[in-house]
């Protein structure tokens, strides 16, 4: 088993872990998520039809309306949130679903994420000390 530690900035203080579900494209939760069932449904997107359900999603930014951080805490409330939420930087919409919704945020990491995880590794996300740690098996 490999394992991979990587630190970055904690921003929404909480910790999770579970299977990661990486994209290299941005995430618009309004329009973009289905609040319900926490599936990927714009079109064209890289990871169109995935479940995040329980997963830690791994992606750039995010992008849409202000209304995706309500989307996020929807997700939460249905039961469909991811486990936690690792960005290349974050931004505002983000952070405050993420806060909202009780998701591990994390940014900034000292590796690429998006190169450096792959989908099906088991992450642990720590958004209180920024840590993440990436087992691959």
């Amino acid at each position: 088993m490999i394992e991979i530690v990587l630190r970055g900035r904690g921003v929404a203080k909480f910790r999770g872990e579970g299977e990661a579900l990486v994209t290299r494209q941005g995430i618009s939760f309004f329009g973009g998520v289905d609040p319900e069932m926490g599936v990927v449904r714009e079109r064209g997107h890289e990871i169109f039809g995935a479940d995040m359900t329980g997963r830690v999603l791994v992606f750039p930014k995010g992008k849409g309306s202000t209304v995706g951080s309500y989307v996020l805490y929807q997700l939460r409330k249905n039961g469909h949130a991811p486990a936690a939420i690792i960005n290349v930087e974050t931004e505002a919409i983000i952070v405050a679903g993420c806060i909202l919704a009780e998701i591990p945020l994390v940014d900034r990491l000292d590796a690429d994420p998006i190169s450096t995880i792959r989908n099906g590794d088991w992450i642990e996300v720590d958004g209180r000390t920024g840590y993440v740690r990436v087992r691959r098996g």
